[in-house]
């Protein structure tokens, strides 16, 4: 029963976020989804409803050993990389109902290091 409460008020939160915040062509939206096991990032353009860059904890190249919040930073800087190399810099930052927290500040602080603006 409280899962249920918690995913309900998660998803109330994202639709608040949401209307405010939508990612264009010239600086789009960097998503996070947190799981129990994985944390994922995606970069979207919503105009075109397409995802331009994603990495996530459970790729198979991925190799970041250590806590949740280590491996949180290491998909980050990963997203990051990824996105400067397909000439994206600026990005609005999508929380996705979570609390700006943990794992998801830890990934939005590893993307920073690595060189995205947000």
């Amino acid at each position: 029963m409280a899962g249920r409460v918690k995913l309900s008020r998660r998803e109330r939160i994202k639709k608040g976020i949401r209307k405010r915040i939508t990612g264009s062509p010239e600086r789009p939206r960097l998503s996070v989804y947190r799981s129990n096991k994985g944390i994922y990032a995606q970069i979207i353009d919503d105009n075109d409803g397409k995802t331009l860059v994603a990495a996530s904890s459970s790729e198979k190249d991925f190799s970041a050993k250590g806590t949740k919040i280590e491996q949180s930073k290491e998909v980050g800087k990963k997203v990051a990389e990824k996105a400067i190399a397909a000439g994206i810099k600026e990005v609005v930052f999508d929380r996705n109902g979570y609390l700006y927290h943990g794992r998801v500040k830890s990934l939005a602080e590893g993307a920073r290091e690595a060189g995205l603006i947000f």
